[in-house]
């Protein structure tokens, strides 16, 4: 699969609208046939940044994401909203999706 982090700075006036934002672009996303996770996630040292993980099963998923008219849109929306560059990681891994964590399972009651 191919797994990207990206890191957003919002800018302090757009923040608490970040998710609204890219409500839109995420819902479309999230809908691909090759996305396999798509999923928002805010600091808790910075209330202006954000961080998206998200997945695709393939290199042609991916593309076919970058090339989708809602990708387009979803940049133009939160170019106005960013305070600097967002940050990337963008690599390919051999497994489809999340696996389970070999260290740590429950225990005990509810």
């Amino acid at each position: 699969m191919i797994f990207i982090a990206v890191r957003f700075t919002a800018r302090p006036d757009h923040a608490d609208r970040w998710l609204d934002l890219v409500a839109d672009f995420t819902r479309a996303t999230r809908a691909e046939p090759g996305n396999l996770f798509f999923d928002w996630s805010r600091s808790v040292d910075d209330p202006n940044v954000f961080v998206l993980l998200e997945a695709f099963v393939d290199a042609a998923a991916g593309a076919a994401h970058v090339a989708s008219p809602h990708f387009t849109a979803g940049l133009e929306a939160m170019a106005g909203a960013i305070a600097t560059t967002p940050e990337i990681i963008n690599v390919e891994v051999p497994q489809q999706g999340w696996g389970a964590m070999a260290e740590l399972a429950p225990t005990g009651g509810a």
